[in-house]
């Protein structure tokens, strides 16, 4: 059997099937969300496994694509490019049609969450052992909120709590019925997302595989959500949420960061939530390892902006940023980016290897709370050193001379761009949490917060006449 992701009106998901000769990869037997092929837990986590699936992005070439996390982001901040020539975003930031690509990747996990929690809400309890129903849901929700957050932070103004332009909320399985919706405002899609974290804090497994949600990777997702609001309160908050971790949970920093991206991949520690590639996905051409060496289809590459993050003394700017590319008259100044794959490696399953959430960013977050809640700079910049110093770095001359709080801030978001750059767009977020002022320093192709975020796709505005209006400073369609 093969399943036909049909796009109904705006990018939700109907799944049908047909019989044809090709048989796929797992993704559409598990890709089922309709209610009624959920009556009890073998089934729910059938259902369960199709809303991971979708996180993945898996392809129907059995390949996970990550490249819409990994890569944009990081043009967007001005770190990756493109090494066959020069892509619009690197230098213009969001330029209309990358919606298309945002937009149904998260609406396609949302949707399967929520046949997963709609239905599952509804079974009887006795059709599940032990606490396995509210962990189903709890894994559920963290997924529907880790999408409808990224859909906030691409589509919204979440950098201003009064405005109205906030994320499309979905919380029922999509049908022709329900799929005209008004996007919510921005304090009422913080608030849904936080909710949904909360039920997933008290719910979901303490122990999962890296590659399943546990309640401590929906405490992580919080602490960015609080982040990203901003509120004193938040950020106050965010500090406890990562003292629990820190503290309490089983994860670990490593000793080498290297060895992360090199040897361990989802078995090390530090891993809260990751993206597992699928089986020989190595072994396929067009994957995003072959993207970063030697190139492919596309090959993205590391800017001269990112190399000049790493001083000399630190060993990260030998593993993570290569030789020069050869391909210097189209991308000047860009080297190989070698954070996952070295020059003259082959893929593995380990540089196929994706990550969400690290220890790492937990750590810089909360330095990064500290010092925008007015706390101990001294704290904020043990916390950084402490970082720096699991990469093999001896010299943290530049972060003690930081001595007031938006030196220091940038100093922490400097760190976050060497330790988390092509992970899950966290240097771009990182950037932008930062005062507006500051950011236009930093990248001074941000001349308006307009570019912050991208264009409701046209699509949507056409077929959901309860919508609202286009974003500030793009057309209406």
């Amino acid at each position: 059997m093969k399943n036909i992701i049909t796009y109904l009106l705006t990018g939700v998901l109907l799944i049908t099937s047909y019989s044809c000769d090709k048989q796929l990869s797992a993704l559409p037997e598990n890709a089922r969300v309709d209610g009624t092929a959920i009556i009890d837990q073998q089934t729910a986590q059938t259902a369960l496994n199709g809303v991971y699936s979708r996180l993945a992005n898996i392809s129907s070439d059995n390949i996970t694509q990550w490249t819409n996390h990994a890569v944009y982001p990081a043009f967007f901040s001005g770190h990756l490019g493109y090494g066959f020539g020069s892509f619009p975003e690197e230098e213009n930031m969001y330029q209309q049609g990358l919606e298309q690509m945002f937009w149904p990747e998260f609406y396609s996990v949302i949707n399967s969450a929520n046949g997963v929690i709609n239905t599952v809400e509804s079974l009887a309890d006795n059709k599940f052992s032990d606490n396995r129903k509210k962990e189903i849901i709890g894994e559920s929700k963290f997924l529907r909120a880790y999408n409808h957050f990224r859909l906030l932070c691409f589509f919204g103004e979440w950098y201003k709590a009064d405005s109205k332009f906030g994320a499309l909320i979905r919380d029922e399985l999509s049908s022709l019925g329900n799929i005209p919706k008004k996007r919510s405002t921005v304090e009422e899609s913080y608030e849904f997302i936080l909710d949904d974290l909360d039920y997933a804090i008290e719910n979901a497994p303490a122990v999962n595989p890296s590659h399943y949600v546990t309640k401590w990777a929906a405490m992580v997702l919080k602490m960015k959500v609080l982040l990203t609001r901003g509120t004193q309160a938040d950020l106050t908050a965010a500090i406890t949420i990562a003292n629990n971790i820190i503290q309490s949970s089983p994860y670990v920093l490593e000793n080498n960061a290297k060895d992360i991206f090199y040897v361990k991949g989802l078995s090390s520690q530090e891993v809260i939530l990751g993206v597992m590639p699928q089986a020989d996905q190595e072994t396929y051409h067009y994957i995003l390892s072959r993207q970063f060496y030697p190139g492919a289809s596309s090959m993205y590459c590391a800017k001269k902006a990112l190399k000049d993050l790493f001083p000399v003394g630190d060993p990260r700017g030998s593993w993570v940023i290569g030789p020069l590319t050869p391909y210097q008259a189209y991308s000047p100044n860009t080297s190989w980016f070698t954070k996952f794959i070295a020059v003259g490696g082959s893929p593995t399953q380990v540089s196929e290897t994706r990550y969400i959430l690290r220890l790492t960013e937990v750590y810089l977050m909360k330095a990064e709370a500290i010092i925008r809640s007015g706390g101990s700079l001294s704290d904020a910049r043990t916390i950084i050193k402490n970082i720096m110093s699991k990469a093999g770095v001896t010299d943290f001359s530049a972060v003690d001379n930081a001595t007031t709080a938006n030196a220091l801030l940038v100093e922490n978001y400097y760190e976050t761009v060497r330790s988390m750059v092509g992970e899950d767009g966290i240097e771009w977020m990182a950037l932008l949490r930062l005062p507006f002022d500051t950011v236009k320093l930093i990248r001074p192709t941000i001349t308006s917060q307009v570019q912050y975020i991208l264009p409701i796709p046209s699509t949507e505005l056409k077929n959901n006449p309860l919508f609202g209006d286009q974003n500030p400073g793009y057309q209406q369609f």
